[in-house]
């Protein structure tokens, strides 16, 4: 949350996750929190949800 409300308004953040948006609740914990967070980033956001299969999975399996 300090680095969501350091960089607010003032500069680009980019987050990366493999937790879906509407797990953050379950993971984080901190309803407050999470939704101060998410106030603060969905507003003039881009967002790119990839939903291929991962890479990691696809070399694993074929070694």
């Amino acid at each position: 949350m300090e680095i969501i409300e350091d960089r607010h308004g003032k500069g680009s953040v980019i987050i990366t996750s493999q937790v879906p948006v509407n797990k953050w609740h379950d993971i984080i914990g901190e309803k407050k929190v999470v939704d101060a967070i998410l106030d603060r980033i969905i507003l003039g956001a881009h967002r790119l949800e990839l939903k291929e299969e991962s890479l990691r999975k696809t070399k694993s399996a074929s070694n």
